[in-house]
């Protein structure tokens, strides 16, 4: 039986008749993204939502959170004054773990280091009703994907590729841990209502190609920024043929377009994958609602006059792809990739393959690895780099080693890692490669962002599928297609070509983990949580302050930010993971990666107050110091990537007011609202060349902020001139009152100390 089957259930039991309602309301048929939103919907709709402009106030099913973003939702959710999370949710200890010897040593380590994090979130977990997935158990969006994860389900988690879970038709949302709170407080979690782009697939996967190439082409299509403010919805005959776990690795990786989720109709391929993880229950409830849990027929029929883009991908004439290095919409077709490597001087020899990760970690993964190492092995060869397996989680990794595909692969030169994130968010204590050397390494991963998997600069880092990155490191070399090449063997002797591997979806039986979850007692209201006040890993919130109710006045610009700056750029992981629980321990890594424009250097920026360049964190903190708060410029799609709401919260502990850019990415965007930071953008982009180093702003309009009007900003420059530029935003009403709050967190804590007061005097 599934787990929380009679939430399923009570989802299914309303489903049809609230699709229903809803298509009547917006008098045209319905997307099945629209159909999922509507569902779940706080109130029900009296009009169609107006896509890109209305905020909707909606209910998801669950909340998913890993253990180095649940730390800060946690330690915000104790701030709450709530006695149990109002729906379902688990923590998944898989990002802690530091890649280096191999699973068993591996794991030990970080039981050692990491040991008061594991117990804080366990005792918080029982106490909240929580259910705690021990370290080692799997990486969290494959391990929701086995266990928890549903057709038409809506789900946010504290990690940008929840979305990994539309594999499994369910709208999954990445979001910092502030939405997660309001969600497991009950109160309605509110979304911009986002556009629908419908991808159309036809055709069928043939040899070296695989469902990664369907989003590293569209990659390639649309780039990092081209999904923002939307879903990606596949639909066609060929998303048919895919896989449930391909689906996921395709709608995993949305989050690099931009995307607010990406998601797949329903289809046998799920109630195959549903019975097959011991959830027969949900496919039967699955399949009598199939046609509420898909596009309406004349969207499929007519997707130009549904979706706000449709793009057409032919699977048949697919080819592979290899995507980077430093970003994942530099898209390479494997047929190209020899003249990318000499026109740009990407060094061809490989470091070290690696396969993995939530994006590319399944049964059928592993497998399809596994048969292409045994041809090598047949040949008398082994993997020419270094090769490292992390299996995506503990169920999977029991399966593998039951049937033998662990034993060719680890024959084969594999060193198998734990059941966690480790290379792929930085957890790689890499001991082959000196920092600064040049080298190129392939992942099956979804990001690839400079010094992102082991710290060093010089890595280039290609992203591809577990098929052509097993097949290179058996040539040893980036540059090899094994569809058109043979393997070299030794000089003057005739090499071999590889087979492809055949898509073996699902096992016959999946074996029981070893490794799995903690559930909470029935009843955890005694259940003290004790932070150490000398800890260097935990440490209790204040609350930020309330707006003081004036105007931004005359205050410094700390950096102005050129080029592309991530979340990894703005609260790097890495060694900081560690301080994931200690808000002031952490802010010292604050804009460590964003790139000064006045200098070019990264993470440095000049004192206007004493003309000394420092740190950005350590000049943020002077100005705290003295009194004064700043603001930060940015360049185009800041905070793209991860979901950490530490690039938000760190710039509020440290005193920021505004973000200014040319343009954010969605999950950063919120998560600066949620804080009480201020998120505008340039009216006219190219008013970001007026900022100059020395400059102090003020933001004029606050007064009268409201959905859809412009603020002022004033630029006052050192030789006494001035400037002004039109700020936009995007604050909807609620969100305006996390701001004059000082943060939403701010708000749920006065709405429950009122309920509290309320229910007392009855």
């Amino acid at each position: 039986m599934a787990r929380d089957v009679d939430m399923i259930r009570r989802v299914y039991d309303g489903f049809r008749g609230k699709v229903e309602s809803a298509g009547k309301a917006a008098f045209r048929p319905l997307t099945l993204t629209e159909k999922i939103l509507y569902a779940h919907l706080a109130d029900a709709p009296s009009g169609e939502l107006k896509r890109g402009s209305d905020y909707a106030m909606l209910h998801p099913d669950r909340v998913a959170m890993q253990d180095a973003t649940a730390q800060m939702a946690l330690l915000q959710f104790m701030t709450a004054g709530m006695p149990r999370t109002a729906v379902p949710a688990t923590v998944h200890c898989d990002h802690l773990i530091e890649a280096c010897y191999g699973a068993k040593e591996d794991l030990r380590t970080a039981f050692d280091n990491n040991q008061e994090v594991y117990s804080f979130l366990e005792s918080v977990s029982a106490k909240y009703g929580i259910g705690f997935w021990k370290p080692g158990a799997g990486i969290i969006h494959q391990i929701v994907l086995e266990n928890y994860a549903f057709p038409g389900g809506l789900m946010i988690g504290t990690d940008s590729h929840t979305p990994n879970a539309g594999g499994l038709g369910m709208l999954a949302i990445g979001v910092g841990g502030a939405d997660a709170v309001d969600v497991m407080s009950g109160m309605p979690w509110e979304l911009q209502v986002p556009k629908v782009y419908g991808v159309r697939l036809t055709g069928r996967l043939a040899g070296w190609t695989s469902p990664k190439d369907i989003i590293l082409h569209l990659l390639g299509l649309l780039t990092v920024e081209g999904g923002t403010g939307a879903v990606m919805e596949y639909f066609g005959e060929g998303a048919a043929t895919l896989s449930a776990t391909g689906k996921a690795t395709v709608a995993n990786m949305g989050a690099e377009l931009g995307a607010t989720a990406s998601i797949f109709p329903f289809d046998k391929k799920h109630s195959d994958y549903l019975k097959a993880t011991g959830r027969a229950d949900v496919a039967e409830m699955a399949e009598k609602l199939a046609d509420c849990l898909s596009p309406d027929a004349d969207v499929v029929r007519n997707p130009e006059k549904y979706y706000d883009k449709v793009i057409d991908i032919d699977l048949s004439t697919l080819e592979p792809y290899i995507n980077g290095p430093f970003t994942p919409d530099k898209a390479w077709p494997i047929s190209k990739m020899k003249d990318a490597v000499r026109e740009n001087g990407y060094p061809a020899q490989l470091s070290a393959a690696l396969l993995g990760s939530c994006t590319n970690a399944s049964y059928e993964d592993i497998d399809k690895a596994a048969q292409i190492a045994r041809q090598a092995l047949d040949n008398g060869m082994k993997a020419r780099s270094k090769f490292y397996i992390s299996p995506g989680s503990d169920r999977v990794r029991a399966t593998v080693e039951k049937e033998g595909q662990l034993a060719t692969l680890k024959s084969f030169g594999a060193v198998i890692l734990a059941n966690a994130c480790g290379p792929c968010i930085g957890m790689w204590n890499r001991k082959d490669i000196p920092m600064g050397l040049a080298n190129t390494i392939v992942t099956s991963f979804n990001r690839n962002f400079k010094k992102r998997a082991d710290g060093n600069p010089a890595t280039h880092a290609f992203v591809s599928t577990p098929e052509i990155l097993t097949a290179m490191s058996i040539a040893g070399t980036v540059t090899f297609d094994p569809s058109s090449e043979p393997v070299s063997i030794r000089y003057g002797e005739e090499g071999f070509m590889l087979t492809p591997p055949v898509a073996h979806e699902l096992p016959v039986k999946f074996e029981t983990e070893e490794i799995g979850m903690i559930e909470p007692p029935a009843d955890g209201s005694q259940i003290k949580i004790n932070v150490d006040l000398s800890s260097e890993r935990l440490e209790l919130l204040e609350p930020f302050a309330p707006w003081d109710g004036k105007d931004i006045e005359n205050v410094p610009v700390l950096i102005k930010i050129k080029g592309k700056c991530t979340t990894d750029h703005i609260s790097p992981a890495g060694e900081w993971l560690k301080y994931r629980g200690h808000l002031r321990n952490i802010s010292r890594n604050m804009y460590l990666g964003a790139v000064n424009a006045y200098t070019g250097d990264a993470g440095k920026t000049k004192n206007i107050l004493t003309g000394a360049v420092d740190t950005v964190s350590a000049v943020a903190a002077d100005y705290q110091s003295k009194g004064k708060g700043w603001i930060v410029i940015g360049d185009s799609n800041i905070g793209e990537g991860s979901s950490r709401e530490h690039a938000a919260m760190e710039p509020r502990y440290l005193g920021c007011r505004a973000v200014i850019a040319r343009s954010f990415a969605r999950i950063h965007e919120t998560n600066l609202k949620k804080q009480g930071i201020l998120a505008l953008t340039f009216a006219d982009p190219a008013d970001y060349d007026k900022i100059r180093e020395d400059d102090t702003v003020s933001i004029r309009g606050l007064k009268s902020l409201a959905p859809g009007k412009d603020l002022i900003l004033e630029i006052n420059h050192s030789d006494g001139s001035s400037e002004t530029a039109a700020l936009r935003h995007t604050f909807s009403d609620n969100q305006i009152e996390w701001f004059i709050a000082g943060s939403a967190l701010n708000l749920i804590a006065k709405s429950s100390q009122g309920a509290k007061s309320v229910k007392g005097s009855k």
